[in-house]
């Protein structure tokens, strides 16, 4: 397949679907700015927004969401592709050696065709606006709310048992023709994971891919072990502006990851050079910044990453300056802080 080729018409996230219990994930995602916007006409599941974010609740029982979340506990449990012809689509990637979902109708029943990904979690593929006709939208609340100033989901990240990375980057460079752009192999003090970073063709989903690189009770395999198998470890959603974004997630409530030590906000002028960001008020909210900064130009990335809020879940925020990595001159920071929680927790035994 040419690298520019687009199989499946790919045109970004349609959605990302979450379950729980009923109405446990509504305080999460009020503390993130999301709002409830409509309700389905006949299940109990709702669709919740912020920018160019849709979110589905689902909360029906006897329902695919309800059996996932007997295995998984409250997680995402599924997502939809954008496609320009959904049947085109859905056929074509048959050809290409998917596994179709057809005992499930979809996101509350609705009739979209699906594959199965990691974890068995159906990835629907959506060509039409699947809220028009089925969902009731609440009066006099914004249907298009500004929330915390959220825009669009960045990318969604995969934690996979050792020696899966390889077959699950294969899936999706099979069927979608997605592309690794990232390769990264994280070593902290007492564990490491390694990571793929992938992206479709149309460039609007990218899905990175994480695995354990030892033997031990890494971060990984914690996740793994919590979360009863693969699936989705974090979703990032992207921002115009991180550090009002931060602001109005913490007076909403929203508990953030340990920040790096303050040695790491020393050593940004050595790492980055003339990257103009405010150090002090990155520091006070434990703010990280990668990038480069070479020959004048400034090519910069500022993330933060919640605690876990469902269960081994987590969510990360982001405002992207010209940069499209991942902030992998963060991930030893990150992985870390993450360990140091670890040993808090008496999860890592040093």
């Amino acid at each position: 397949m040419d690298i520019l080729e687009n199989p499946l018409e790919l045109c970004g996230f349609a959605f990302i679907e979450f379950v729980s219990k009923e109405n446990d994930l509504d305080p999460i995602f009020e503390t993130i700015g999301f709002s409830k916007v409509a309700k389905h006409k006949s299940k109990n599941a709702y669709l919740w927004r912020q920018g160019n974010i849709n979110i589905i609740l689902n909360y029906q029982p006897e329902s695919y969401a309800s059996y996932f979340y007997k295995e998984h506990g409250p997680s995402a449990c599924a997502m939809g592709f954008k496609t320009r012809d959904a049947a085109k689509a859905f056929q074509k990637a048959l050809e290409l050696g998917a596994e179709p979902i057809y005992s499930q109708a979809g996101p509350m029943e609705l009739n979209i065709p699906a594959i199965k990904g990691i974890g068995g979690m159906p990835i629907f593929l959506i060509d039409r606006d699947i809220y028009e006709n089925d969902f009731e939208f609440i009066e006099g609340v914004n249907p298009h709310p500004v929330g915390t100033g959220l825009n669009e989901i960045d990318h969604l990240t995969h934690n996979v048992y050792k020696g899966r990375m390889e077959y699950w980057a294969n899936f999706y460079e099979k069927i979608f023709n997605f592309q690794e752009i990232r390769y990264f192999d994280i070593k902290g003090e007492y564990t490491g994971l390694t990571s793929k970073a992938l992206t479709a063709p149309d460039g609007k989903i990218r899905i990175p891919l994480n695995e354990d690189s030892d033997k031990g009770n890494g971060q990984i395999a914690e996740f793994l072990a919590d979360f009863n198998g693969e699936g989705i470890q974090h979703i990032a959603f992207i921002t115009d502006d991180l550090i009002g974004t931060w602001d109005k997630l913490k007076a909403l409530g929203m508990k953030f990851m340990t920040p790096p030590p303050n040695t790491y906000y020393e050593m940004l002028p050595e790492r980055l050079p003339n990257h103009g960001e405010p150090t002090d008020e990155l520091q006070q909210r434990g703010i990280l910044l990668d990038g480069s900064t070479q020959n004048g130009e400034k090519k910069l990335l500022l993330q933060i990453f919640s605690e876990n809020m469902l269960g081994p879940v987590f969510f990360e925020f982001i405002q992207r300056k010209a940069d499209d990595g991942f902030g992998e001159g963060n991930f030893k920071a990150l992985f870390e802080s993450i360990e140091r929680d670890q040993i808090r927790r008496g999860v890592l035994q040093v």
